[in-house]
């Protein structure tokens, strides 16, 4: 695999976070949010101290980036949460439907357990609340994961309807990203 850029290369994370309603007060979970966090860091911010932003990854390295990430930012309402998503009620430290905005970045082109990962969103998911599930596309570029590995927007689509996520609208995050939104 090529060296895959991140962060503010690859996206403009404030713009993301707003488009889905990110606001003060609200819940959010970055569901493998990797140690750099930048949506974790950037939604946090944005909900403010009465808001709380969930930082779930498998690898505890990743999380304990993380929290001296939001540290050196002061920001104490980011809850980090070890957990293998594709395992349901794996991530117990976050309740049934208690999550505003659900985040799937660059994770579903590493796993063939979509449906897994789609039903332990779904149970974290508020009625009414938002998943912006972000991949990456073909795009004939030398970078990002081997073209094997690319998952296609359609069949995202249709493993997140049948999770019971009802489709809301297609975005584009970047040049080598598709993104979909999606309502539970």
């Amino acid at each position: 695999m090529a060296k895959i850029p991140s962060g503010t290369t690859l996206f403009h994370t404030e713009h993301i976070l707003r488009r889905m309603g990110v606001g003060p007060g609200m819940v959010v979970a970055d569901l493998g949010c990797g140690g750099s966090g930048y949506f974790v860091l950037q939604a946090a911010k944005m909900v403010g101290s009465k808001g709380t932003v969930f930082g779930i990854d498998v690898l505890k390295s990743a999380l304990s980036n993380l929290v001296s990430r939001a540290r050196l930012a002061d920001l104490a309402n980011i809850v980090p949460v070890w957990s293998n998503l594709e395992v349901y009620r794996g991530a117990r430290l976050v309740r049934d439907e208690v999550v505003d905005v659900s985040l799937l970045i660059n994770l579903l082109f590493q796993s063939h357990r979509h449906p897994d990962i789609l039903r332990e969103t779904y149970r974290m998911l508020k009625n009414g609340g938002r998943l912006l599930i972000i991949d990456w596309k073909i795009t004939g570029m030398r970078m990002g994961p081997r073209r094997e590995q690319i998952v296609h927007a359609s069949d995202i689509r249709r493993s997140a309807e049948d999770a019971g996520f009802l489709f809301v609208e297609e975005m584009t995050p970047g040049p080598y990203h598709f993104g979909l939104i999606f309502k539970k």
